[in-house]
């Protein structure tokens, strides 16, 4: 609603300002070029050059010619005055204003529901917070509210990048307890039992999330690995064909465009 009124409010202000150039009866004419004052200089060395011949054959009169000559001195060289520039009209400087308040307004009126409705602790712009929460912060919110998933799956992340491999596992399966379905917790899952050399269960893992996304870049990286490492040079390939298509600004993109290339010719 309120994109609404302001879109009214823009588009009533231009026409008020159009109104004069789209409705007018007599529409302005097309400003005329000034003529360059190298122009002027020319002609009139010409006619000056032309009066010289015609007094020196006597074919004008003496008095006549030192008249013209004078008319022809003062029109070519005397300097046109500058035109004055045109101050911007009153009434579009108001409507100018009158735009100006109606925005402030809006956004003044705005800004304060979109702050109400952003996440604790969240700036206004909905950018990320300076200071991240610890592991410590994720643990007291998960035992606070053990069936708030998101809560949950940042503390597993957490978990395992702090090297904390049973109790990330865990985490991703209490996540899975409440949300079979749950595609972050399953990719967290197969990439835990892969980094645990345990490729067939990892695979089990990407599987599903990929019936589920089949396009999900996450998967698709870590199945082409997972076929890469076991010499599944074409298996490799058509999964990261897809991976490359979908995931070019994914993390492992640069590293994945290497491994395809030397897939490709391995798999010659």
């Amino acid at each position: 609603m309120t994109a609404l009124v302001f879109g009214v409010a823009l588009a009533a202000g231009a026409l008020a300002a159009l109104w004069p150039w789209l409705f007018s009866a007599r529409p302005p004419s097309w400003p005329s070029e000034a003529v360059a004052d190298r122009d002027d200089v020319a002609r009139a060395v010409s006619s000056l050059r032309d009066l010289r011949f015609a007094e020196a054959a006597g074919t004008i009169d003496r008095a006549d010619a030192t008249r013209l000559r004078g008319v022809l001195e003062r029109s070519a060289f005397a300097a046109a005055p500058d035109a004055a520039p045109r101050r911007a009209p009153i009434r579009t400087l108001g409507i100018a204003a009158l735009l100006f308040g109606i925005a402030a307004a809006l956004v003044a009126q705005s800004l304060p529901q979109a702050a109400g409705d952003r996440a604790p602790g969240e700036p206004i712009t909905g950018t990320v917070p300076a200071g991240a929460p610890t592991t410590a912060d994720l643990e007291a919110r998960a035992k606070a509210a053990p069936a708030d998933v998101p809560t949950l799956l940042a503390l597993a992340d957490a978990y395992r990048r702090d090297g904390r491999v049973n109790d990330a596992v865990g985490t991703y399966r209490a996540v899975l307890t409440s949300d079979a379905n749950s595609v972050p917790a399953l990719n967290g899952l197969a990439l835990i039992l892969a980094q645990a050399g345990q490729p067939d269960g990892a695979m089990v893992a990407v599987d599903r999330v990929l019936s589920l996304r089949p396009k999900d870049p996450d998967a698709l990286f870590l199945k082409g690995l997972l076929l890469y490492k076991k010499e599944d040079w074409k298996g490799a390939i058509d999964v990261w064909t897809v991976y490359l298509d979908v995931g070019e600004f994914h993390p492992a993109a640069p590293m994945v465009r290497g491994l395809y290339e030397d897939a490709r010719t391995k798999a010659k």
